[in-house]
């Protein structure tokens, strides 16, 4: 398992938190699952709009199979052994009608970051996925035409690498990350950003 190593210093929850596939298939409890979503609760949002929605089936209640069914084929081996799934989405407009939520995007990826790195302090395992049937998705969540849907959540416990098709195997390490110079530049970005 590759280690690591921050260029400058920050906290290790940073480092530590990866998108490991190898789950055992036991149900995230709802106590698990209600600290997860209590982090993403206190993520940053313009406005403090709070704009995400996040959907929820865990393994081995009727919402299950429906949410399992809208991911696409190449993510479903791995997948099957996770403990819940859920679907992220945002409001399009506000509560009150009155403002387009531009930044709903961006507050949601601070939920999804939120949900993410308290899962990793409890050695919980989460994987956010793109993979899967949107237009099937706003079904299967009852979503209204103020709904944006985003992204899919993967999370369980913990599991053996042994359980994954070979071509997940091989990812089933943390990976690494281009350097801050390849994406921070002061001023104005360079033409090739």
């Amino acid at each position: 398992t590759m280690t690591r190593v921050a260029d400058y210093p920050i906290d290790p929850m940073f480092t530590h938190r990866w998108s490991s596939r190898a789950m055992n298939g036991e149900p995230v409890s709802d106590a698990e699952l209600s600290s997860l979503l209590e982090a993403a609760r206190w993520a940053p949002s313009a406005g403090n709009t709070q704009p995400w929605r996040f959907a929820y089936a865990k393994k081995g209640t009727s919402f299950f199979q429906p949410f399992f069914d809208l991911l696409n084929e190449g993510n479903r081996p791995w997948a099957e052994r996770a403990g819940a799934l859920l679907v992220v989405s945002s409001k399009k407009v506000s509560l009150d009608g009155k403002h387009v939520l531009v930044n709903a995007p961006n507050d949601v990826g601070a939920a999804w970051m939120s949900f993410a790195l308290q899962a990793s302090k409890m050695g919980l395992v989460t994987h956010g996925i793109g993979g899967f049937d949107r237009v099937r998705a706003r079904e299967v969540i009852g979503a209204n035409e103020n709904i944006d849907v985003h992204m899919m959540i993967v999370v369980g416990h913990p599991g053996s690498a042994d359980h994954l098709l070979e071509k997940h195997k091989v990812l089933e390490a943390p990976n690494a990350r281009r350097p801050v110079s390849s994406f921070a530049f002061e001023g104005k970005l360079p033409e090739d950003a």
